[in-house]
């Protein structure tokens, strides 16, 4: 069997980036709160166009949008994704990949795009910790780093209440013990509850952030696959975003038909959660925006029934008509393919006054959309604790001119001098964006 894949790879392979269909409207048509939605445009096999991962030659950077200027914070990190600033400064950086998923490339398909995957930069055996760094004379270089979890199991959101730090593995939430100040974590970890993993676990980062009062927890968790061709049955407490309770170890679903969510946030003022989300694929490179959302408690957002509030998706049989009906309409279009996965509030931020109020977003990169979209990070303004104007590149040229990947952006947070720090999982770095005048602390 094995042989009859590497003859039909290597019959099809030249061939497949020439397959599927190409955008016919630019990637701002379906970007902001009112994005055009063509009809779909399925094809017998989906373009493919993934960016080789590449990396960023010597001296050279993302370039950042007028006004501010990127200096690597970190360097030869190992996948790094997720990031979370604790209280006194230091900077956590989750390292970390997918775990083994044995049942999700069954099949011709599924072991093409996993062959994909890996010229993408997506497919190294997961590190599996976290790693502190730490900016001691704060000159915007991390001086110092340390192992401070390991042995984690393909770790991503993270959490601090009190002395309580909160990790969301790809199958669970885990408690450890905190001091402040410490640089790594040695005792043993309390698992809090189980989260959905197992052979498929098509979507397997878990996100998670604490509620204001830090009571509750809530964590994103993606769907087991495109738009449920393995079964419904196979997506229980999947494309959802759950609220738990730590104290307990109990959970209910906060909102659903989220196909695969990840960078979560309150609203600074209102205290409303925001989430973004990954949107489905293979109906066409104009099709289905990625997009930013408040969410609603007990919402449903349609997936995999509909995209986009209530435009079906025929894929999906049967169909569920009177749940569509109460599809909710996400609130901002972030471009189609974008792969749109971390946020960050810019509360506390030190850039330039037209980043003060607002979303700042890490689009890692298209698969499935020609010519690529995403590749970058932006900031979706805000006015009254709601998405107004169109967005602002402010990390862009991770992309080569040959189209191959120097990087690929995905968590955001912002530092305690209020810089942004971007978690680059291809270019092994994390970046950090600072005002161009702003002299160095």
């Amino acid at each position: 069997m094995q042989i009859k894949y590497l003859i039909l790879i290597a019959l099809i392979t030249p061939s497949l980036t020439a397959c599927g269909d190409e955008a016919q409207l630019p990637v701002e048509a379906g970007t902001g709160p009112n994005p055009k939605l063509p009809p779909p445009n399925p094809s017998l096999i989906p373009t493919i166009n993934i960016a080789p991962a590449k990396g960023w030659p010597a001296n050279k950077t993302p370039v950042a949008t007028q006004g501010t200027k990127v200096a690597a914070f970190a360097e030869r990190l190992d996948h790094p994704r997720w990031l979370y600033v604790l209280p006194n400064g230091d900077v956590l950086v989750a390292e970390t990949n997918a775990p083994p998923k044995p049942e999700d490339t069954k099949g011709v398909k599924g072991w093409i795009m996993e062959l994909f995957m890996k010229n993408a930069g997506s497919a190294k055996p997961s590190a599996n910790r976290i790693t502190l760094l730490r900016d001691t004379d704060r000159d915007g270089i991390a001086e110092t780093r340390s192992v401070f979890l390991e042995k984690l199991n393909s770790p991503f959101g993270m959490a601090l209440v009190g002395n309580d730090f909160y990790v969301a593995n790809t199958d669970a939430v885990m408690r450890f013990p905190y001091a402040e100040g410490e640089t790594r974590i040695s005792k043993p970890g309390k698992k809090i509850i189980n989260l959905p993993g197992g052979p498929i676990n098509h979507h397997w980062t878990k996100n998670l952030i604490a509620g204001r009062d830090g009571k509750r927890l809530y964590v994103t968790v993606g769907s087991n696959s495109n738009v449920a061709e393995n079964g419904i049955d196979k997506e229980i407490g999947r494309a959802a975003i759950w609220e738990v309770d730590p104290k307990h170890g109990t959970s209910r679903i906060f909102a659903s038909g989220l196909r695969n969510p990840n960078g979560l946030g309150g609203e600074p003022h209102s205290g409303v959660l925001w989430t973004v989300v990954n949107e489905r694929d293979e109906i066409g490179s104009d099709l289905v925006p990625d997009y930013l959302t408040s969410v609603k408690d007990g919402g449903f957002y349609g997936w995999p029934y509909s995209y986009y509030g209530q435009y079906m998706d025929e894929r999906v049989q049967p169909q569920q008509p009177d749940l569509v009906a109460k599809a909710i309409v996400p609130d901002y279009a972030l471009g189609p393919h974008t792969a749109s996965l971390g946020m960050t509030f810019s509360e506390n931020t030190s850039l330039p006054t037209q980043f003060h109020s607002g979303v700042f977003v890490g689009q890692h990169g298209s698969w499935n959309r020609k010519p690529h979209s995403g590749y970058k990070v932006i900031f979706v303004p805000f006015k009254d604790n709601k998405p107004a104007g169109i967005p602002v590149d402010v990390l862009t040229g991770f992309l080569s001119d040959k189209g191959e990947a120097f990087g690929r952006p995905v968590g955001l947070a912002i530092d305690k001098q209020g810089a942004l720090l971007v978690a680059d999982d291809v270019g092994n770095t994390v970046w950090r964006v600072t005002a161009a005048a702003a002299a160095e602390e």
